[in-house]
């Protein structure tokens, strides 16, 4: 695995809680996107093999509609209340893959792979890693570094 992109967070929730908000669909629909955008369709088969499709909806601006982005995968491997493996694309309304490209991601890989960890911290906190092992181009590594870390801020919110 060379230069994976590894993002870590650590929440004033207990392990199970976290568990939770990351693996249910209300749950998620509470942070999932980066600030300013909503989760309005989040359908999520949560087993081995099962597959999700996420939407997260950007603001419409005056004049502007708002614009809905899906990404889809798999289920590879659930380690309950300890580890999630999932691969993840982008896709249409239907879970379908598409390519990067169609939403200006050029250069960004068609399937990328996901680990998510869950620890438990001290004082009944929790330590998140996500983990991707694809190689992720510059550009689109920083503005996928902010959107994630918006994410995880909104769900820090949720997890009060």
């Amino acid at each position: 695995m060379q230069n994976p992109t590894i993002i870590t967070r650590v929440f004033n929730a207990p392990r199970e809680q976290v568990w939770k908000a990351w693996t249910e669909a209300e749950e998620i629909k509470k942070w999932w996107g980066p600030k300013d955008f909503t989760a309005p369709d989040i359908r999520i088969d949560f087993r081995e093999g099962g597959k999700y499709v996420y939407c997260m909806r950007g603001s419409a601006a005056p004049g502007v509609p708002a614009q809905d982005l899906y990404s889809a995968g798999v289920f590879e491997e659930i380690v309950p209340l300890e580890k999630i493996v999932v691969t993840d694309s982008f896709a249409d309304k239907d879970g379908n893959y598409i390519s990067p490209s169609s939403y200006g991601m050029e250069g960004m890989p068609e399937k990328m792979h996901l680990t998510v960890t869950f620890e438990d911290e001290a004082e009944g906190k929790t330590k998140l890693t996500l983990t991707y092992t694809d190689q992720i181009p510059e550009d689109h590594k920083q503005n996928m570094l902010a959107g994630w870390n918006q994410s995880l801020d909104k769900m820090a919110e949720s997890l009060v």
